[in-house]
């Protein structure tokens, strides 16, 4: 299959090329059309109770956006002061769109702050995601300059304005500017450590065109899902990092293992071919696995995690196929100026030293990994999904410096939202008195406000923070003879938990039967696949321990924040287990081919693991590099995803590739390669058309002047 592929790419290579062109040119023009249809929508479950409650609130009332201000390091009881507040509130209140300014409050704790709201006009909707077309963003953005202008009118103040619109900016923003800071540190690192790897600058240009034909691709096919479905503003950020991280691992792969062929036969279509057969062969494999794993993620109704699995499962499609006939079809063009380099032997070397060292003792040391990486992933114990706060924001944005200022000067507004009760019922009626008297009467509730909504009622509940679910919980337990939908922040998590707990076993079924069925067709074993996705869960695991303890409960100097952002855990899960299954093939490509060419068990995973050691520790330090980016950002989830990924790359491709994995094999001995009769016969018949091809005297038959065309 890989084959007749690579045959295709070798015999019209500028056919390829033209077809690649084209596919990128589509994707870098129409396909980023895709930019103006992307939403910023976070953890919602569409048709749960706090869903609908939102949506018959836009429908029936929209509520409109509500502006903070609050200005600092002023005396609030200074007639001068008061009254350049007061000429700013003013001109705000006279702007088209704006419907009312509230008088402005002094500090009661420090008498050095003011601080007033503004509402806009009825119909100005609070926005879900960002849109510079909107009017009322457009309305705020005009306020807030205002309002900024204070800065010159009082000497020494600091103005803080934020919410609405402007926060929804703020937080899609800052992840714009975090994954595009992480591309700019990233991106020279990659290029200087390609250089080394690959040993020269043609060699090293190939991944980059590889990652090129998969984010222009990706684009393109984004573009299409927007047609029928919401596309997330972050799916757009994970494409661009899986696309050049993947195409660093098949170009790696692929280049090496060319490089290897050529020192055996200088032709460069045989040895583009017998690459296929091989090293193509395992980038299929790998391609599809690390598709299913991601693929996992559609299975949620939550958009942002659809749309991660939509991109991520159409950037490795993208990057498998570009690997498979672009990076062919370069390499029939540029092949003779690519220094060919014998492998080497397969016995010797550091990483089969190292395979032999847990061969001796494999029980050992599989403990001892196995103590590490359970050590390590204990804090995911206590792992506690939370929807964040503007903590998750640096201090210099002015969504955190309005939650901080504010937190200071007037504590008792720094409260939860509200637990908010729709009720189909006039705000008068007998229903809606006797909900809102059973609701006062709960454990943690200081009030509840009645809000008229069009023919509803919405009751909103101040409640203590510790008491917020409880309070939830039990408003959507009271009976009432008229319909009762509670939302707000506490419910929100409610429902998307019970999302998770209802959709996390099916997408786990789903990424665990394609992987076994996978990596069946690959090795013909059946005790290899359930090893991998065993070995992986611990990758995982560690990954997301890390996470827990650094962000959740604020060590290495970050803030304990107290929950983990709902988009870290699934997301990190899904491309951490996929990567996982990257380099489990990597291996055991190797391992099974030397196992094949008449090796004994033992033999095949040392001599295996030092041909892929070097292989699957540069992919996995380039990955890191790449991911690493991350870390240096303002905002915490995409720094939790940052660090969750590195270290599950970086312990997967060197604790459990190069330890746990030749110490359970060598456990099993004879059995890796074992299945039932019924099963071998079933790979015979069906993975045999993915295995390696073409023979020698296949390859030889070809004529190299005639595949290569136009190329010589």
């Amino acid at each position: 299959m890989t084959s007749s592929l690579a045959r295709f790419s070798v015999r019209r290579p500028v056919i390829v090329l033209v077809i690649w062109l084209a596919v990128v040119a589509a994707g870098f023009t129409v396909g980023t059309g895709v930019f103006e249809r992307l939403v910023g929508t976070v953890g919602v479950v569409p048709g749960s109770e706090s869903d609908r409650v939102l949506e018959l609130r836009e429908t029936v009332a929209p509520e409109p956006q509500r502006l903070t201000a609050i200005v600092t390091g002023v005396d609030a009881n200074s007639p001068d002061v008061r009254a350049a507040v007061d000429r700013a509130a003013a001109d705000v209140r006279a702007m088209p769109g704006v419907d009312s300014v509230a008088p402005a409050v002094p500090s009661p704790e420090t008498g050095q702050a003011l601080i007033f709201s503004i509402t806009l006009a009825p119909g100005t909707t609070q926005p879900g995601t960002p849109d510079v077309d909107d009017p009322a963003d457009a309305v705020a953005e005009q306020a807030a300059d205002r309002i900024h202008a204070l800065d010159g009118d009082l000497p020494g103040s600091t103005v803080t304005v934020a919410g609405g619109s402007l926060t929804a900016n703020e937080f899609s923003s800052q992840a714009a500017r975090d994954v595009a800071r992480a591309e700019i540190l990233s991106t020279p690192v990659v290029l200087l450590l390609l250089l080394l790897v690959f040993g020269g600058l043609l060699a090293a240009g190939l991944p980059l065109l590889v990652a090129v034909a998969g984010v222009g691709g990706t684009f393109g096919v984004l573009f299409a899902f927007s047609e029928v479905s919401d596309v997330s503003v972050y799916a757009i950020q994970v494409v661009t990092m899986l696309a050049v991280g993947l195409a660093v691992d098949y170009a790696l792969l692929i280049v090496n293992r060319f490089r290897e062929e050529r020192s055996v036969d200088a032709e460069v279509a045989g040895a583009v071919l017998r690459t296929a057969g091989t090293a193509g062969r395992t980038v299929l494999f790998s391609g599809l696995t690390v598709a299913v794993a991601l693929a996992g993620l559609t299975v949620f109704p939550d958009p942002f995690l659809r749309s991660m699995g939509l991109a991520g499962v159409a950037v490795v499609v993208i990057d498998m196929l570009a690997a498979l006939t672009l990076l062919p079809a370069l390499l029939a063009l540029l092949g003779r100026r690519i220094t060919p380099r014998a492998a080497q032997p397969a016995g010797k070397g550091f990483f089969a030293l190292v395979a032999r060292f847990v061969q001796r003792r494999p029980a050992a040391v599989a403990l001892s990994v196995l103590a590490v990486m359970v050590v390590i992933a204990l804090p995911v114990l206590d792992l506690r999904l939370s929807l964040g706060d503007p903590r998750l924001l640096p201090a210099s944005t002015q969504t955190r410096a309005l939650y901080e200022e504010t937190a200071r000067h007037y504590p008792d507004q720094v409260r939860p939202d509200p637990v908010s009760t729709m009720v189909d019922a006039a705000p008068d009626s007998v229903e809606v008195g006797r909900l809102r008297e059973s609701i006062v009467g709960m454990d943690g509730v200081r009030e509840v406000e009645v809000v008229p909504v069009g023919d509803l009622t919405l009751l909103n509940a101040d409640v203590d923070e510790e008491n917020q679910e409880a309070v939830a919980r039990a408003a959507r337990d009271l009976a009432s003879p008229v319909e009762v939908l509670v939302a707000g922040d506490a419910a929100s998590l409610m429902d998307y938990r019970q999302m998770l707990g209802e959709r996390l076993p099916w997408a786990a079924g789903l990424v665990a039967l394609g992987t076994l069925v996978l990596l069946f067709l690959f090795t013909g074993s059946v005790l290899l696949p359930i090893k991998a996705v065993l070995t992986n869960l611990l990758s995982i695991g560690a990954a997301l321990g890390a996470v827990v303890w650094v962000f959740q409960n604020g060590n290495l100097g970050q803030p304990d924040l107290g929950g983990t952002n709902l988009s870290v855990p699934v997301l990190v899960a899904a491309i951490a287990f996929g990567l996982s299954v990257d380099y489990e093939v990597f291996l055991l490509s190797r391992i099974r081919e030397r196992w094949r060419a008449g090796a004994a068990p033992d033999e095949a995973v040392a001599e295996g693991i030092q041909l892929t050691g070097r292989i699957v520790t540069a992919a996995a330090l380039l990955l890191a590099v790449v991911f690493a980016g991350f870390l240096v950002g303002g905002f915490t989830p995409i720094r939790a995803i940052g660090l969750g990924l590195v270290l599950a790359v970086l312990l997967d491709a060197t604790i459990v590739r190069m330890l746990l994995v030749p110490a359970t094999m060598m456990m099993l001995g004879r059995y890796n390669w074992w299945a039932p009769g019924p099963l071998r016969r079933f790979h015979a018949r069906v993975g045999g058309r993915f295995d390696e091809a073409p023979s020698e005297a296949e390859a030889e038959a070809e004529d190299p002047k005639e595949l290569v065309g136009t190329a010589y």
